[in-house]
């Protein structure tokens, strides 16, 4: 017998509203866990503002590698689409290479590959590991901006191309008035998207030392030593990811069916 996809069947509510299942689960962890006045609760309470800090780190970390990599990866796109293949050419490696990279790896060998201190003049100045981690994840990022450059300018109809040049615009001109203007609104929902990843990311660094919130999460976990408190707080780790990551997801699903006709 065929069903009817109109109607509303209980195991699509999670894929539906994830943000309600998010309030239930957390609902239902503070039941089992964290009832009112238990010492679980109030240790949770007092290591909160350490949580946010570590969390501050993450989101600084994200929004610098974002950044780094969107500028290193338009660079590279444009590189990408060159007539020349000498330019074409170390672009795609560099695509290649750094988008099928284990990020864990590139932070591990940005970690190592980089000094710890640097020297300009005769003052050493400190080369802190999340520096390093921000590096590479860039690194990943640019790969992946230049793809996303890459199909958005794919995406162009080859009819404009040829009328362009049937008005005798340079390629420079082309670029500069038609095609990049496209660009940019085909390039916001996956470069939105790309960024939710590179912030989820973020809790590799972790791995090297960095006081992010993992790093605080779990020593939290060790000072108060407490089973329902383990589970609180790194609860309360997947609770800050989602409530920053998933307002970012809606965004950029907003955008792909706004622009899907553009």
């Amino acid at each position: 017998m065929a069903i009817d996809s109109s109607v509303n069947l209980p195991f699509s509510w999670p894929r539906r509203h994830p943000g309600k299942l998010l309030l239930a689960a957390v609902f239902a962890v503070l039941v089992i866990y964290a009832a009112p006045g238990s010492p679980v609760l109030a240790a949770l309470w007092e290591w909160s503002p350490a949580l946010a800090t570590g969390f501050g780190q993450n989101i600084l970390i994200s929004l610098l590698a974002i950044a780094i990599g969107s500028l290193l990866g338009l660079l590279i796109g444009a590189l990408g689409v060159s007539p020349l293949w000498i330019t074409r050419l170390p672009a795609r490696i560099w695509v290649q290479v750094f988008r099928n990279a284990p990020w864990l790896v590139l932070i591990y060998f940005t970690t190592y590959v980089f000094p710890f201190e640097l020297r300009i003049g005769s003052a050493w100045i400190a080369f802190p590991d999340w520096v390093k981690v921000t590096i590479g994840l860039a690194l990943p990022a640019s790969a992946n901006v230049a793809e996303i450059f890459r199909g958005a300018i794919g995406s162009i109809p080859s009819t404009q191309w040829e009328a362009s040049r049937s008005l005798a615009f340079t390629r420079g001109q082309i670029f500069r008035s038609i095609i990049l203007p496209q660009c940019f609104k085909r390039m916001l929902p996956p470069w939105m998207n790309l960024y939710a990843v590179i912030t989820m990311g973020t809790a590799l660094a972790s791995l090297v030392g960095v006081h992010d919130l993992i790093d605080t999460a779990q020593i939290a976990s060790n000072t108060v030593n407490r089973t329902g408190f383990t589970v609180l707080i790194y609860f309360s780790v997947l609770a800050l990811f989602f409530a920053y990551c998933y307002p970012i997801s809606r965004l950029t699903q907003y955008l792909e069916r706004r622009y899907a006709f553009s």
